[in-house]
């Protein structure tokens, strides 16, 4: 069982910057591919970013790619969404997720190990 706990969220303005931090309990923290999602009221969950657990690869939502940006830090079993640019429409409950695995996951169904969701809100 590996416990996921997301924070960094908060209401800003449209253009401003937030960084999100996942902190996850295993010891075997380089061994999983870890994912970013969101959710906004009425709407199904969406994949942001994901990130292997070494190496390169890292993939993004058509919608983020240039505005944000993942990193890991596996000594501290911590990722990272760097959001900038941010729009309205990036208002959403930013989840973090993983799952022991070598290859990069952007389907929620793919992943086995959830965090609580953290609120983005930007405001116009």
């Amino acid at each position: 069982q590996v416990h996921l706990v997301e924070s960094g969220g908060g209401l800003v303005q449209t253009g401003g910057s937030l960084r999100l931090d996942c902190v996850a309990s295993t010891r075997t923290f380089d061994k999983y591919t870890m994912g970013w999602f969101r959710q906004a009221p009425g709407k199904e969950r969406e994949f942001v970013a994901t990130i292997r657990g070494s190496g390169p690869g890292t993939y993004f939502a058509d919608s983020v790619k240039g505005r944000f940006s993942i990193a890991r830090d596996n000594l501290k079993n911590t990722v990272y969404l760097q959001m900038n640019s941010l729009k309205p429409a990036d208002t959403a409950v930013y989840y973090c997720a993983a799952k022991e695995t070598i290859m990069p996951l952007t389907a929620p169904w793919e992943y086995d190990y959830w965090g609580q969701g953290t609120q983005v809100t930007v405001s116009s």
